[in-house]
């Protein structure tokens, strides 16, 4: 199992348009091999913030995800809504035997 935490740094002004534009890219990345979940949080006390909380099966997926063209579609249309990088941390965690 891989978690991904995505904070993105959103312009105020921009936020409701970026969490519409967000649909279309939610919906594709469900759809992916390997997707457990994949969804953008508003932070309600942060204005110039959002965050992807993603699962994945494992790091070929997320790998695959990263470099799909929906995702650079993204990049390229939330380009102009966004007030910075996007800070990504990945966890993988392991199920121990019980």
């Amino acid at each position: 199992m891989v978690i991904v935490i995505a904070k993105v740094p959103v312009k105020p002004e921009c936020k409701k348009e970026l969490l519409e534009l967000a649909q279309g890219v939610m919906a594709a990345t469900r759809a992916e091999a390997g997707c457990v979940s994949y969804t953008l949080l508003d932070n309600p006390y942060d204005p110039a913030q959002c965050i992807f909380v993603e699962e994945w099966a494992d790091l070929d997926a997320l790998r695959k995800h990263a470099a799909s063209a929906h995702i650079a579609e993204w990049r390229k249309q939330s380009r102009e809504l966004t007030a910075g990088k996007t800070a990504v941390t990945v966890y993988q965690g392991e199920l121990a035997a019980l």
